[in-house]
């Protein structure tokens, strides 16, 4: 698979003038937000908040938040929770140690993606020891979730191209909404991809996607997780995970399946929305660098709280 060059992403001040049409709730209006804008981008950035004692902080304000981009304190304008239209790429491992999970997973995804918003959109890849679409974006996600029982399992583990696949979808896809791909695997990779970690972090950067990881406990014959720790290039799932600001959910048990599941997408649904406008103009290819905190009332981030988002960002 050919690695997509990370060129996109608000293309131009008409994109940024539109989206902050898109992205502008009641409660984070501001004075001057009829002013017209030229030579700038709208970043958008999602984030999730924990206590020391891992708790999700649930009731912050604008106020609370701070954002840098390559160090520079930003004013944020926009902030929300959940009001602005998710695109899910739903990614299913098919290899021989998770087929008897596909039943129980299907009734899972049933029940999670219903919790979704009317506007919020799901698209299906899976992979074995090689990776593929199955269904475009669609807002019938009770059709997304009938197929899962569909597949037939077998073949390697591919994870790299599993994610690397979606990755390249969502950055050839027009930009619009908050961009999620959900990794459903037991996290065993046995088959190498063409793409390594950090070629896979740079794209999903790129198109604006958080990996989150539905880490089912597959079936695996003995010796399986020995050899994939022995076999170089297989990707680094929780790197991704922390550098685009997404988690790892751990499924212990299948009666557990549901309930975790159900409990990735209530995440997803309450991450923080902030933007800012920036008039960055790096060089093609060379990221930007953000970080998300909070007011020194708050603490020391690492120490008294955790913020997952993405940390980096490309303008062309």
């Amino acid at each position: 698979m050919k690695l997509v060059s990370p060129h996109r992403f608000r293309h131009s001040a008409l994109v940024a003038i539109a989206a902050l049409v898109l992205f502008r709730p009641a409660q984070a209006q501001n004075p001057d937000d009829s002013v017209i804008r030229v030579n700038v981008k709208l970043v958008i950035v999602d984030a999730t908040v924990k206590n020391k004692s891992a708790q999700i902080l649930t009731d912050l304000k604008q106020g609370d938040f701070e954002l840098r981009e390559d160090g520079v304190a930003q004013k944020i304008e926009i902030f929300s929770r959940d009001e602005y239209p998710l695109n899910i790429a739903l990614v299913l491992d098919l290899s021989d140690s998770i087929g008897p999970f596909l039943g129980p997973l299907r009734e899972a995804a049933t029940s999670a993606l219903a919790a979704l918003k009317s506007d919020d959109e799901v698209a299906l890849f899976t992979f074995s020891t090689d990776a593929q679409m199955r269904a475009p974006f669609t807002k019938d996600k009770a059709s997304i979730a009938q197929q899962i029982t569909a597949f037939r399992v077998g073949g390697g583990t591919n994870i790299n191209d599993g994610i690397f696949l979606p990755a390249q979808y969502l950055l050839s896809a027009p930009q619009k909404d908050r961009r999620v791909i959900i990794l459903i695997s037991d996290d065993v990779a046995t088959a190498q991809g063409g793409q390594g970690t950090n070629d896979i972090i740079t794209e999903l950067i790129a198109s604006d996607a958080v990996l989150y990881n539905l880490k089912i406990p597959g079936e695996n014959p003995p010796g399986t997780l020995f050899a994939a720790a022995m076999t170089p290039g297989l990707v680094n799932i929780r790197k991704v995970v922390d550098q685009t600001g997404g988690e790892i959910f751990n499924v212990p048990d299948l009666a557990h399946l549901a309930e975790v599941f159900g409990a990735l997408i209530t995440r997803i649904k309450t991450r923080y929305t902030l933007g800012y406008y920036t008039s960055a103009t790096a060089a093609l290819g060379k990221p930007h660098k953000l970080d998300v905190r909070l007011a020194p009332s708050f603490g020391k981030k690492g120490r008294d709280y955790s913020v997952l988002s993405k940390s980096a960002f490309y303008v062309h």
